[in-house]
């Protein structure tokens, strides 16, 4: 949680609305206070979804504004 929370941060200093969207949707859904119940099926799709994009997003470069 404290990594989505750190990552939403960073992207909302950059002013990327779309990723600071994600990172606190990420950070709620896996925050350790209360439980979400997805099943055991779900939540191993969940898991393998979000470990590829966050490796994808360590490839893919942000378009720089001028």
């Amino acid at each position: 949680m404290i990594g989505f929370a750190f990552l939403a941060y960073q992207a909302n200093e950059e002013k990327n609305q779309a990723e600071t969207f994600i990172f606190v949707g990420l950070a709620l859904l896996f925050q350790p206070f209360f439980k979400i119940a997805l099943g055991r099926e779900l939540w191993n799709v969940v898991d393998v979804i979000v470990g590829i994009g966050l490796i994808l997003s360590l490839f893919i470069k942000p378009k720089q504004h001028s």
